[in-house]
């Protein structure tokens, strides 16, 4: 008999499986990887060290608005490590810069603000101005043209007019971007809503390349750096993290080059070969990646790489949000036959998509 403690929202599930039963687990180099440096030490060094661009204290001197885009609760990223760090690197070439952390939601709900507290520590949400991006906010959506897919490119207005933007986020496999991080900062994280709808259609998604861990001839990574460019994201701090969300990785600099060796660092680290079985258990990783339903798709992809045809996976995810999103919870509610809801989407142009498909 083999036990296993799988995460669940911020608690454990215990799973007891016989020997007999158990095909194989299914665990990357990413478990035991142990960084040689502190958190703390391993962003400093990226911030001092960065790739394909100047220092960001250095791009800081003389730019007055700065703005800070970070992620919002439903992702893991270690602020109380990072953040601090980045504010001083800014203050250090601009003592009286005016700061604006930037809440990067997408389409998702509004972070609260003990959702905030919790993610930055209470110094920096009573002293620094956060504002939550919000992508029905339409007066404050501002056009950049158009995507080379052909999607109008509208951006959060205090992006837009920020005199330096800087991008806080983790990479880790996505299950059709590719990657997170990066240039996802910018799309979906401060666009419109209507912009995110067209870059998440259902001919861009079905594509064979927009899969974890690809992204040449990605169309949604490609929207993705385009509209990041053009927004003019100068420098980003990412990190890798462990299944104990501690930084094991950081790199700073250019949105595309220092994303590139934060990503080819996770791919050396997290595949595995699959272990074909009747019945896969899957999680996506506990709190925050398992707030609801919606989100927890991705753990549901890693399973479906290694099931076999006909077999079934067991989700482990707490919900604590429920299904995650109006329009998703009514698109499962309002038609049973899966193959004809498919169909819709597939048939669907992109400025029709609707959220969550």
């Amino acid at each position: 008999m083999k036990t296993f403690e799988l995460p669940y929202g911020k608690e454990k599930v215990v799973v007891q499986i016989e020997d007999e039963h158990l095909a194989g687990v299914l665990l990357s180099d990413m478990h035991s990887y142990k960084a040689s440096k502190s958190q703390e030490e391993l962003v400093q060094e990226a911030l001092e060290n960065p790739i394909g661009s100047p220092r960001l204290c250095d791009m800081a001197a003389g730019k007055n608005k700065i703005v800070v885009i970070s992620s919002d609760h439903t992702r893991p990223v270690p602020s109380k490590v990072i953040m601090p760090l980045l504010l001083k690197e800014i203050r250090k070439g601009n003592p009286k810069a005016d700061i604006t952390i930037l809440i990067s939601t997408g389409l998702h709900r509004t972070t609260t603000k003990e959702e905030l507290e919790g993610k930055f520590g209470s110094e920096i949400f009573n002293n620094e101005k956060i504002i939550v991006h919000d992508c029905d906010d339409t007066p404050n959506m501002i056009p950049l043209g158009k995507l080379p897919s052909g999607g109008n490119l509208l951006i959060n207005r205090l992006a837009v007019e920020a005199d330096l933007l800087v991008g806080e986020g983790f990479i880790e496999p996505h299950f059709f971007a590719g990657f997170s991080g990066g240039r996802k900062s910018v799309l979906p994280g401060i666009a419109s809503r209507e912009t995110v709808m067209y870059n998440h259609n259902s001919g861009f998604i079905a594509s064979k390349y927009a899969r974890t861990g690809v992204i040449e001839g990605n169309p949604i990574h490609n929207d993705m750096l385009y509209a990041a460019r053009a927004a003019r994201l100068d420098f980003i701090v990412n990190v890798v993290i462990d299944s104990n969300h501690d930084v094991i990785k950081c790199v700073a600099g250019d949105c595309d080059l220092a994303h590139r060796v934060g990503r080819e660092f996770l791919n050396s680290m997290c595949k595995v070969d699959a272990v074909p079985a009747d019945i896969v258990i899957s999680t996506n990783g506990g709190y925050p990646l398992d707030q609801n339903i919606y989100q927890s798709v991705k753990g549901m992809t890693a399973a479906e790489a290694t099931v076999k045809n006909g077999g079934a996976i067991i989700m482990l995810s707490k919900s604590v949000d429920g299904h995650g999103g109006k329009v998703f919870y009514e698109t499962f509610r309002d038609e049973k036959d899966l193959n004809v809801m498919m169909q819709t989407f597939l048939g669907r142009k992109p400025e029709e998509t609707i959220p969550d498909q």
